[in-house]
């Protein structure tokens, strides 16, 4: 048995269907219990108030506009390399989902740097590689439809995700980078001093598994999705030449 197998679209379609309803269950128990507990059941912050439970959106959209773009490399690397359709359609699949977390990051990011900052917006180093993280998901989106021919699409688009590759590290790192800027450090850290206190940080780490498992079903549904169009338009196009 090999890993590969998978990139096969019959067994991919087998195994994704089989294992869905599975992942969109847990998604749904881990994100609504993660959330209900932030919101409803942990207590006001000292210095922050309740704007701290922004942190069970905002956290776990950061660390997923980071890391979807980090599996759309992995996934063109496939393609390029392997050249297997099934890698090239999951990353085109993922794309939008990143961009509707960098999105939802940077909002919530600006509802808590109202109250906290003063401002709803600055040109932090944080901040900034975010922004610019957000039009790579766009242009990623654009170039896949801009170009006709699948196969284009997707070595241009596998070239453009290497690039993008590098403001995914710095909307990381950035605060560690530059001194300079509002963004305070990362929330959870192996540093007990940084690190937040139990009474946040468990709640948040359901709210991360949520946002992962929900990516997972989301990316299936659309990479099934798309493996059914692309069969379609071989299908159209037998027909035409019939």
């Amino acid at each position: 048995m090999s890993l590969w197998e998978y990139a096969n679209p019959v067994k991919f379609m087998k195994t994704s269907g089989f294992l869905l309803p599975w992942i969109v269950g847990l998604a749904a128990i881990t994100l609504v219990t993660g959330l209900i507990w932030g919101y409803f059941f942990v207590p006001a912050a000292e210095n922050f108030g309740g704007s701290v439970k922004v942190i069970y959106v905002h956290v776990p959209a950061a660390m997923m506009a980071i890391n979807i773009w980090g599996m759309m490399l992995v996934t063109s690397l496939i393609w390029l390399i392997r050249r297997h359709h099934v890698s090239a359609l999951a990353a085109k699949a993922a794309a939008p989902i990143g961009a509707v977390m960098t999105l939802i990051a940077l909002i919530t990011g600006a509802v808590w740097g109202q109250p906290m900052w003063g401002t709803w917006w600055e040109w932090d180093p944080r901040l900034t590689s975010f922004l610019i993280l957000f039009l790579f998901y766009l242009g990623y989106i654009a170039l896949w439809a801009a170009v006709e021919d699948p196969d284009t699409a997707a070595d241009l688009t596998s070239v453009l995700s290497l690039v993008g590759a590098v403001f995914a590290a710095l909307s990381r790192y950035a605060a560690n980078f530059w001194n300079q800027g509002l963004h305070q450090g990362a929330t959870l850290s192996l540093d007990k001093e940084q690190h937040i206190a139990d009474v946040y940080w468990f709640p948040l780490l359901l709210c991360m598994a949520g946002f992962v498992l929900f990516f997972v079903a989301l990316v299936l549904v659309r990479t099934r999705t798309e493996i059914r169009t692309r069969r379609l338009g071989a299908l159209q196009q037998r027909e035409r030449m019939a």
